[in-house]
This record gives C-alpha cells, sequence and structure tokens, in this order.
C-alpha cells in the first residue's frame, strides 16, 4: 500500500517509503509485530541513502516553489 502523499521532508517522500516497503510487505498479526519489522527495516538501510534524500532536500524546496505549493513529484 504505497502512500500517495508526497512530501518535502526527506523522512516523508524517501525514507518512509523505503521502510513501508521493506515491513509491510505483507500482514503483521499485531502491533509488535509490526514495530519489529520497522526496526529490522530501518537497520537495513544504507548510510548513503538519507545522505541522498538530504542533499536532495534542496532541489525539493525549488520545486514545490516552481508549482507554488502544489503537486510535484
Amino acid at each position: 500500500m504505497a502512500s500517495e502523499f508526497t512530501g518535502l521532508s526527506p523522512l516523508d517522500y524517501s525514507i518512509w517509503s523505503i521502510l513501508e516497503e521493506k515491513a509491510c510487505s505483507k500482514p503483521h498479526p499485531n502491533l509488535e509485530s509490526l514495530k519489529k519489522a520497522l526496526k529490522k527495516a530501518w537497520k537495513e538501510i544504507n548510510l548513503e541513502t538519507p545522505i541522498k534524500a538530504v542533499d536532495d532536500f534542496p532541489k525539493r524546496l525549488e520545486a514545490c516553489i516552481a508549482v507554488n505549493g502544489g503537486y510535484f513529484e
């Protein structure tokens, strides 16, 4: 279930989608199972991923300004 939201925060547009893909690929029977899967997925993210997301942040801000705060990818 991919999110339709594309936010400005690197956590919103980059990291959460990775966590969702890895941790939510199967249903969880309870909250503890989901938490465990999210923690495991977080540990699997390599350092370059959040660094790249943060480095791309100024471009995302420019894109947001270009569409007057409207939708962009």
